[in-house]
């Protein structure tokens, strides 16, 4: 089932400016879209018709105009290096307002392209929602109408998957609170030290015993600013909730073994859920993976299959790529600025890698692993720095085969748990060709929902405000309603089993 409500916001006005200005300010009329203009619309209107007005007004009051009433006066009888008007005052206001018209003009040139840059005349838009199982999905709209309702992102740059993007990246949420949890330290059978930290819920509204299972993006922890706003949201909704702390992201957690976490290797993940299953035997669990933390929980039950955790009833996966191997290729490309997003992931991982250079880059792992220190230094993309270290470490022979084996796009088809996946088009990290498997997926499997929205950048979507967004985004609500579906659509299939 394909459901679509977008509309495109766009105006067709006759401006008294150049024709090209008006046509770079004002987005043209789509023939198979109805047109509303938008409050920036409306602004630049405004703007370019008193541009108009000043204009007109001066050429009134010009100089030519006034020499052409006074016919006494003879231009000749002045030296051109004679700045001087023969009217006291008129050159100096005339050369004044010339200079504000320009500044004017400038400016709304300016700001006609921010405009454009930060898409502010686009109208919100319903997400796109597939699914072919229609009871799934109305169990699932039962608790979660926000799925099918149109996404506000913040008015001046919410609609710009870029600013989403590096907002996000740089300040995380706004008025981040810090949940208090308990640090749990599990020894792996490898020597690596495992943590993960438990949140227990603030209120006692649910009669089941919920527990949310969090698995971040790269080299990200509970201490992420926008694990931290979801946690205490969570929290305040009567769930627990466990979040995974990538071996390695802490900085007050050394590492015991000479590894960190890999896009692929799902036993961290799998590790905390069964500690958290031993501690709490009869908690149901929701999955949820941010990122790359999506495609290790896909992974995950992809693995398992039937035989996942029985304590486990869903999993969601917010903005990741489904395949590894094509996903690279084309962030090594500049379109869009990917390969400048390539670039920050590479030298994060590098970064990591050298905070734990004596464990990870000791001779003794350098000479099993055949690493080249100085490989690893010098790479400027994730492929070259997982040829000369990852695909090592881990005993691959080729990137390819690494990318291949870690991609989750490879693993739906076993997947007997309820899914939501959701995912933005104006994702700057995950381009749209890498979400038609998805799509596709959803559309002939059941209990499978895919959700795409128009905007929300990579992990951002923010929502409210004109310049300062809520503090609670699109993605935090959607995710504890979506939580709630998933435990409703859970308890209808047991009663309908007995």
């Amino acid at each position: 089932m394909h459901s679509r409500s977008r509309e495109t916001s766009c105006t067709s006005v006759n401006l008294q400016c150049s024709p090209a200005f008006a046509s770079f300010c004002i987005s043209s009329t789509h023939p198979s879209r109805t047109c509303h203009p938008s409050p920036a619309t409306g602004i630049l209107i405004k703007l370019c018709n008193f541009c108009s007005q000043v204009t007109k007004h001066q050429s009134h009051e010009s100089p030519s105009a006034t020499v052409a009433a006074r016919p006494s006066y003879r231009p000749s009888k002045f030296k051109k290096e004679d700045s001087r008007s023969p009217f006291p005052g008129k050159g100096a206001g005339s050369s004044s307002r010339k200079m504000s018209t320009a500044l004017l003009a400038l400016f709304a040139v300016i700001l006609c392209i921010l405009f454009r840059i930060l898409n502010v005349n686009n109208a919100p838009q319903k997400p796109l929602l597939v699914c072919k199982d229609q009871s799934f999905l109305t169990t699932v709209l039962k608790i979660a109408p926000v799925i099918a309702e149109p996404y506000k992102p913040t008015r001046l740059w919410g609609f710009s998957g870029h600013v989403q993007t590096i907002v996000h990246s740089i300040i995380g949420r706004v008025r981040c609170p810090w949940p208090i949890g308990e640090r749990v330290y599990i020894g792996l059978p490898d020597g690596t030290t495992l943590t993960y930290d438990l949140y227990q819920p603030l209120t006692n509204g649910h009669e089941d015993d919920i527990t949310i299972a969090i698995c971040p993006g790269i080299g990200n922890s509970s201490e992420s600013v926008y694990i931290r706003t979801f946690v205490h949201f969570v929290q305040c909704h009567g769930y627990r909730c466990a979040v995974l702390n990538h071996v390695g992201a802490l900085s007050s957690v050394k590492i015991t073994a000479p590894r960190i976490f890999s896009y692929g290797h799902t036993d961290d993940y799998s590790a905390m859920l069964q500690h958290l299953i031993e501690q709490h035997p009869n908690t149901k669990i929701v999955c949820i993976g941010y990122s790359l933390g999506g495609n290790l929980v896909t992974k995950y039950l992809g693995e398992r299959g039937s035989n996942k955790l029985p304590n486990i009833i869903g999993g969601i996966s917010i903005c990741q790529g489904y395949n590894a191997l094509k996903g690279t290729k084309i962030l090594l490309n500049w379109q869009n600025f990917r390969r400048f997003y390539l670039y920050v992931m590479t030298e994060s991982m590098k970064n990591l890698i050298l905070k734990h250079k004596n464990m990870l880059l000791s001779e003794d792992v350098k000479q099993r692993c055949n690493l080249n220190e100085r490989d690893i230094i010098s790479a400027a993309t994730l492929p070259e720095l997982d040829e000369a270290y990852t695909r090592r470490v881990h005993n691959f022979r080729s990137v390819q085969e690494l990318y291949k084996w870690s991609s989750c796009l490879f693993y739906l088809d076993s997947i007997t748990t309820p899914m939501v996946f959701i995912n933005a088009l104006d994702d700057p990290i995950v381009p749209e060709v890498l979400l038609n498997p998805i799509k596709d997926h959803a559309a002939n499997h059941l209990n499978t929902l895919y959700v795409e929205l128009a905007h929300g950048g990579h992990l951002g979507f923010y929502e409210g405000g004109l310049l300062y967004p809520n503090p609670i985004t699109w993605l935090d609500r959607t995710l504890v309603s979506l939580v709630g579906s998933l435990t409703l659509a859970h308890a209808d299939k047991a009663l309908k089993a007995s």
